[in-house]
C-alpha cells in the first residue's frame, strides 16, 4: 500500500465520520470515533444545552488534516528513495512474510465493515413501499414504525423475527440482514434448539442417526424461548423428569417417565391435563442450553456455538478482531511519536536530560505492571472505564521500549560526518533531529512495529482473562477464553478462540520477521 493510498484512505475515514455525525449517518467504522466519545464520560464535554464529542470531532479533524498533508506530500516530495524501493522489493521476494501482509489487510479491511458484516440491526427494510436503513440510523426505529401493534409498538424492532414474520405472512416487506445477524456483545439469544426426527419410537437430532441423548422440549413461541413441555431423554426416549409451563410462564406440569413411559404426572393448571399436553406447541426439538454448540442447518445458524452468556460466538470474536485493529490504530501512534522525541532528544541532547529521563525509565521499568493495573483499575468508577482508559494504562508503560532504541540509534548517528555537515551548514537542533537524524532509523521504527502489535493484542487479551481488561459491553478475546475454560465441557469457546488469536500472532510474527529481513542495514546501507 503507497503512501498516497494511505492518505486518501485518512481523508476519507475523517471526512466519512464527520459528514456521518452532522448529517445522522452510521457509516461503517467511521462512526466509532463519535460512539466512543457518547459512550465514555472524559471524552465529551456537557455544555448544559447538549453535549460537544470532543474526541470525535478532534479525530475526525486529525485524520483529514494529516490525509490532505500526506496527500500533498506524495505530489511534491519528489522521487521515491531507491533504498526504500528496494527494501519493499526485498519483502515482496519473502513470500510468507508479503502473503500474511495481504492476509492481515484483508482481515483489516473485513473489520472495518462493521455492522455491514455483523450485527443485529437490518441493513435494508421495505415495508410498504418504503425503504429504511437501520443499520445507519443512529435513532433505532420503533415496532410501530413497522406495523407492529400490542406491548412492542414501542420497544425496539427485533429485526430476525421481523424477517420471519415478513416471510411467513408474504405481506411483501423483505429484510436484509448482515451476513452474521447477531450483536457481538448485548445479543442475548434465547436457548437453542434443533428438531428431532423419530424413528421407530427413537428419537434422533436431525442429520444424525445416533440416538438422542439430553433435554428436549416443546413451545409455546420459538423465537421468544417459550417452553411448554420439557423432556429427558436418555437412548433416543422420554426418560427421567418432564416439566410443563402454561402460556404465562407459570409451571403448572410435572410427569416421570421410564424407558418411554408414564409413570406418574401431576397437573395443577386451569381445564384438565388432556387439555394442555394437547395445545399445539410444535415439534419436540433437542434443547441446548448456553453454551450450546454449533447449529447448522436452522432458519438462524451459529456456526460456532453460544457462549455462557448466549452471544453468538463467531460475533463476538469478530467483535474481539474489532477491538484489536482499534486498539493498535490508537496505541501505535501515540506510544511511538512519544517514544521517538523523547529517545532522539535523550540520545541528541545527552546531559542532565538524559539522566533524568534515564531515572524516568528505570522507575516505570521497576513497577510491577499487573498491579499497577489491578490498582487503577479498581480506582476507576465503572462509567468512565473503556478502551480509552485501558489503553492509556498501556501507553504508560509501552513507550519505554522505542525510546531506548532510539536513544541509542542517535548516541551513535550524532557524531558521523553527515550530522557535523548540517551542523556546519547552520541547521538547528529540531532539524537535525527530525530532518536527519530520524529518517536514518526507519529500519528501527518499522522493524519493531509489527513485534510492538503482537504485544498489544496479547496483553489486551491478558487483561481480559484475568478480569482487568475491558468491560462487559466491548467483545474481547481474554473474556471468551476465560469462558471457555471455565465450561470445558463447551470445547468450541476455547478451540475457537485459540485459533483466531494464535493465528493474528502468527500472521503479525511472520511479518515482522520479513521487514526485519527486508530492511536489514547491511543489506543496502554503508556508511561511516
Amino acid at each position: 500500500m503507497s503512501k498516497r493510498s494511505i492518505a486518501i484512505f485518512m481523508f476519507l475515514l475523517g471526512l466519512l465520520a464527520a459528514f456521518g455525525e452532522l448529517f445522522g449517518i452510521d457509516f461503517p467504522t467511521a462512526r466509532w470515533f463519535f460512539e466512543s466519545s457518547r459512550d465514555v464520560p472524559l471524552l465529551k464535554w456537557d455544555l448544559g444545552k447538549g453535549e460537544f464529542l470532543w474526541f470525535g470531532w478532534l479525530s475526525s479533524a486529525i485524520l483529514v488534516c494529516a490525509g490532505s498533508f500526506m496527500l500533498v506530500k506524495s505530489f511534491t516530495g519528489g522521487p521515491p528513495n531507491p533504498v526504500a524501493l528496494r527494501r519493499a522489493r526485498r519483502f515482496r521476494e519473502i513470500r510468507r512474510g508479503y502473503v500474511s501482509l495481504l492476509i492481515l489487510l484483508g482481515l483489516a479491511g473485513f473489520a472495518s465493515l462493521d455492522q455491514m458484516v455483523v450485527g443485529k440491526e437490518a441493513l435494508a427494510v421495505r415495508y410498504e413501499g418504503k425503504w429504511f436503513f437501520p443499520a445507519f440510523t443512529p435513532k433505532p426505529y420503533k415496532g410501530s414504525d413497522f406495523g407492529i401493534g400490542g406491548e412492542l409498538e414501542d420497544a425496539p424492532v427485533n429485526y430476525r423475527k421481523l424477517k420471519r414474520d415478513f416471510r411467513k405472512n408474504q405481506t411483501g416487506g423483505r429484510v436484509i440482514m448482515p451476513l452474521i445477524p447477531f450483536g457481538s456483545t448485548d445479543d442475548t439469544l434465547p436457548p437453542r434448539s434443533r428438531a428431532l426426527v423419530e424413528k421407530q419410537g427413537v428419537h434422533h437430532e436431525t442429520g444424525s442417526r445416533k440416538p438422542y441423548f439430553g433435554l428436549a422440549a416443546r413451545y409455546h413461541d420459538i423465537e421468544k424461548g417459550d417452553l411448554h413441555l420439557r423432556y429427558t431423554m436418555r437412548n433416543g426416549k422420554l426418560s427421567g423428569a418432564v416439566d410443563g409451563w402454561d402460556a404465562l410462564g407459570e409451571r403448572v406440569y410435572t410427569a416421570e417417565y421410564a424407558k418411554g413411559e408414564k409413570v406418574k404426572e401431576k397437573f395443577s393448571g386451569e381445564g384438565t391435563v388432556e387439555d394442555f399436553l394437547a395445545i399445539e406447541s410444535g415439534e419436540i426439538r433437542a434443547l441446548k442450553y448456553h453454551p450450546s454448540p454449533p447449529i447448522l442447518g436452522e432458519s438462524e445458524k451459529n456456526w460456532l456455538g453460544t457462549t455462557s452468556q448466549g452471544y453468538d460466538v463467531l460475533a463476538y470474536l469478530y467483535g474481539g478482531l474489532q477491538v484489536n485493529f482499534k486498539a493498535a490504530l490508537i496505541f501505535l501512534p501515540i506510544v511511538y511519536l512519544v517514544g521517538i522525541v523523547i529517545g532522539m532528544l535523550m540520545g541528541y541532547l545527552g546531559g542532565w536530560f538524559d539522566l533524568v529521563m534515564d531515572r524516568v525509565i528505570e522507575i516505570f521499568s521497576n513497577m510491577p505492571f499487573l498491579f499497577v493495573v489491578i490498582i487503577l483499575s479498581s480506582m476507576v468508577p465503572e462509567q468512565f472505564k473503556g478502551l480509552p482508559v485501558i489503553l492509556t494504562i498501556l501507553m504508560l508503560f509501552g513507550w519505554m521500549g522505542i525510546t531506548s532504541l532510539m536513544r541509542t540509534a542517535a548516541y551513535r548517528d550524532k557524531e558521523r560526518d553527515y550530522i557535523a555537515a548540517t551542523r556546519v551548514l547552520g541547521a538547528g537542533t529540531p532539524r537535525i533531529i527530525f530532518r536527519h537524524l530520524l529518517p536514518n532509523t526507519v529500519a528501527i521504527i518499522v522493524t519493531l512495529v509489527p513485534f510492538t502489535m503482537s504485544s498489544l493484542i496479547f496483553s489486551l487479551t491478558a487483561l481480559d482473562y484475568l478480569g482487568f481488561g475491558l468491560p462487559p459491553e466491548y467483545a474481547t478475546w481474554g473474556r471468551l477464553l476465560n469462558d471457555g475454560l471455565s465450561n470445558l465441557s463447551a470445547p468450541w469457546l476455547v478451540s475457537s478462540t485459540f485459533f483466531v488469536l494464535v493465528g493474528l500472532l502468527v500472521l503479525i510474527t511472520f511479518i515482522g520477521e520479513a521487514v526485519r529481513e527486508a530492511y536489514d542495514p547491511k543489506k543496502f546501507s554503508y556508511y561511516r
